[in-house]
């Protein structure tokens, strides 16, 4: 029995970067011989153990056959005969198909250790093309390992381009795509994940409302860069600069939807594109399954954001209207990054990406103030809608009096 130390632990430790786990491989074992020793099974589908003291995962050294389409349609050969370069054939990428034995030496049949000196993403066989979320995760890779100068490899985008046209790619599970895709946009460079995407044809497979923004027009005055899609990727980038979490920047992802399905007669111009982006936001996340809270932050910021970015010369009922249906007096958390999500959106346009964004204080500022104390109003006696109204007039006059130390600003952008 030999086992070697596999994938993304060798990969980070060549690249120097901090390797969070390691995966081990077990050559010329059963899973009887792991038993033995005291490891745990936690494979479903091929044998997978967790050694007794580390936690780590060790699996069998393993081949696999495509037997049907889709992420599960694969059989899987673990026996003692399939050697560590078998096992490594079956992976993904070349800087993925690396190992190291015992006394920790290299050992890299498939040029991993080259592609990862000329930063390049590869495929390492054909069999590539068999597992669709293969290119989920080649495109999280390309988005986590940007900053570093990583490309994908021409041959690896046709392979792609080829699995979208043979349908492979539509067999994909809401789940995985989800998954694959909230880890993307955790990276420092999300707008990459969905740029390969788009190069392969992918995109508008898995995410129609995203792929069909590029290419539509917006106002030039307040949009420098034009093109949606492009400024949207442009908002993405603005999302990690402003350090949001994943939720905020699924939020500024999907904030524009609603100009993807704008007629063309219309152009640039996108009326009511915030109602139409709602239902959008509404469909993509109950077809991917989403946690409701991302769910939610992105509905309220399709909705909402061109709300924000004119709070400044809305007037004091708009304004607490605004913040009610936020719901941001139950959830100020939320409500911050509702905030996040519109500066990051008004700051995602060419040559004004350091524009001051004072609306988003603004409305933390109207917010504090709207929030008044209700005891007055119940020991008028008021109740049910005569105490909510009680309420609303209150949270207006506050407003009132908050805006006539303010001057307003034009809008920024939409």
């Amino acid at each position: 029995m030999e086992i070697f130390l596999v994938g993304g632990a060798v990969r980070d430790e060549l690249l120097g970067l901090p390797v969070k786990e390691r995966d081990w491989v077990v050559v010329g074992a059963t899973p009887e011989d792991l038993l033995k020793r005291g490891f745990k099974p936690v494979g479903k589908d091929f044998p997978v153990f967790l050694h007794p003291e580390t936690h780590e995962e060790y699996a069998l050294a393993r081949t696999e056959r495509k037997v049907a389409p889709g992420y599960h349609g694969f059989h899987f050969h673990a026996q003692p005969d399939v050697s560590l370069v078998d096992d490594l054939a079956r992976r993904d990428l070349t800087i993925n198909a690396m190992a190291r034995d015992a006394e920790g030496q290299l050992l890299d049949p498939y040029g991993g250790l080259r592609d990862l000196e000329h930063r390049c993403l590869r495929h390492v066989s054909s069999a590539f093309a068999e597992d669709p979320v293969r290119i989920l995760r080649l495109a999280r890779f390309a988005a986590r390992y940007a900053p570093l100068g990583f490309r994908v490899a021409a041959e690896t985008v046709e392979l792609m381009r080829d699995m979208v046209a043979s349908g492979e790619v539509d067999t994909l599970v809401p789940e995985r795509v989800w998954a694959e895709m909230v880890r993307a946009l955790g990276t420092r460079q999300p707008a990459r994940f969905i740029e390969v995407l788009r190069e392969c044809g992918a995109l508008a497979r898995i995410f129609p409302e995203i792929d069909r923004l590029f290419g539509v027009p917006q106002p030039a005055q307040c949009h420098p860069e034009i093109d949606t899609g492009v400024h949207t990727l442009l908002c993405l980038e603005q999302a990690v600069r402003l350090g949001t979490d994943s939720m905020v920047r699924f939020a500024v992802l999907v904030h524009d939807l609603g100009k993807g399905t704008t007629p063309p007669a219309e152009w640039p111009r996108h009326p009511n594109h915030e109602e139409r982006g709602e239902d959008l936001v509404k469909s993509l996340c109950q077809r991917l399954r989403t946690p409701r809270e991302y769910r939610d932050l992105g509905v309220m910021t399709a909705r909402y954001h061109t709300q924000c970015h004119r709070a400044r010369t809305l007037p004091p009922e708009a304004i607490v209207k605004t913040l009610q249906a936020l719901d941001a007096f139950r959830k100020p958390q939320r409500f911050e990054q509702f905030l996040l999500a519109c500066e990051a959106d008004a700051r995602g346009r060419t040559g004004l990406e350091d524009r001051p964004y004072p609306q988003a204080d603004f409305l933390r500022n109207a917010y504090q103030a709207a929030v008044v104390d209700v005891r007055p109003l119940l020991e008028r006696g008021l109740t049910g809608a005569a105490l909510a109204e009680g309420l609303r007039l209150k949270r207006v006059q506050a407003v009132a009096k908050l805006q006539g130390d303010e001057s307003p600003s034009e809008n920024t952008a939409g």
